[in-house]
């Protein structure tokens, strides 16, 4: 008999260990939570009556909140997607020209789920001048240019296929007669975004390339004429279109909005830089004679 009392409880005990080991642990989250009330704002940095779309830093500042969000994922519609804890961020946009971005945020709350808005913005990106080249253009804030009268070349063309104003170059001073053609100053001046605007102090007149004597509007031979280019003008920069190697050329271009004229007048405002020193500068642009026209420009 005392054997089976024994055998007994120790059964008893080992059959109770094991389905307390099979007991399952049960976790609580507590009390799952949809994200209510969630609102989304932009600013776009230095928007404003004349700049709507921003100043060109592409800097955009963000701000969703709602209840009982624990954290929110952004989406700001340029193939990036980021968690932000706090729903606060500035995000930086960085293709050039003025886009519209569908920026899509996604509160998540307790559990996973999740509540959801959108809000289009359109944002300028200002080109991103290589730094070398807008030292040596402003000199870190401004500088003043003039024709390289003495330089062999200062005045040149050639044909649109050719890099190289092989049909004319001047030679130095050789455009003296003209009057109008070497007292020009060109003003390059940067802002803290990297922005550039130019102003041309043409004396009151241009010399105007013969072809293009009737694109501004006169009649007569290649000459001086009275020339309005008064005020500044904000230039727009890019990567050159001209299929240029980088032997060739810095492969940088930029265009002077409205008469476009730096120095002398073509008919067109998209001047290419080919090369740009500290104390130099060598330009091409396509005239509206279809030719290539260089030239040479100095540190006043």
């Amino acid at each position: 008999m005392k054997r089976i009392i024994i055998t007994i409880p120790l059964f008893a005990m080992i059959l109770a260990t094991g389905l307390t080991s099979c007991e399952k642990t049960e976790y609580s989250f507590g009390e799952i939570k949809a994200p209510t009330e969630l609102a989304l704002n932009t600013v776009v940095e230095g928007a404003n009556t004349n700049s709507p779309d921003g100043n060109g830093s592409g800097n955009v500042a963000i701000t969703a909140t709602s209840n009982n969000a624990i954290n929110y994922r952004i989406d700001f519609g340029d193939g990036t997607v980021q968690m932000v804890p706090s729903g606060k961020v500035s995000y930086k946009y960085k293709t050039p020209g003025t886009k519209e971005y569908t920026i899509t945020v996604n509160a998540v709350g307790t559990g996973g789920v999740m509540s959801t808005i959108s809000k289009k913005v359109k944002v300028f990106v200002a080109f991103e001048i290589p730094t070398a080249i807008l030292q040596a253009l402003t000199n870190g804030s401004s500088k003043t240019w003039v024709t390289d009268k003495m330089a062999t070349g200062h005045i040149g063309v050639g044909p649109v296929s050719s890099f190289e104003p092989i049909w004319y170059q001047a030679a130095p001073n050789e455009k003296d007669y003209a009057g109008c053609l070497y007292d020009d100053e060109i003003t390059f001046t940067k802002d803290a975004n990297n922005n550039v605007t130019m102003v041309l102090d043409n004396k009151g007149s241009s010399f105007v390339q013969a072809a293009s004597v009737g694109y501004y509007g006169f009649s007569g031979p290649e000459a001086c004429y009275d020339i309005n280019t008064s005020g500044s003008k904000a230039l727009g920069f890019g990567n050159a279109s001209s299929g240029s190697s980088s032997a060739q050329s810095t492969g940088i271009q930029f265009t002077v909005p409205g008469d476009g004229i730096i120095n002398f007048a073509t008919g067109n405002n998209t001047y290419e830089i080919l090369s740009i020193t500290e104390t130099t500068m060598h330009l091409r642009n396509i005239g509206v004679d279809g030719n290539a026209w260089y030239q040479k420009l100095k540190v006043k």
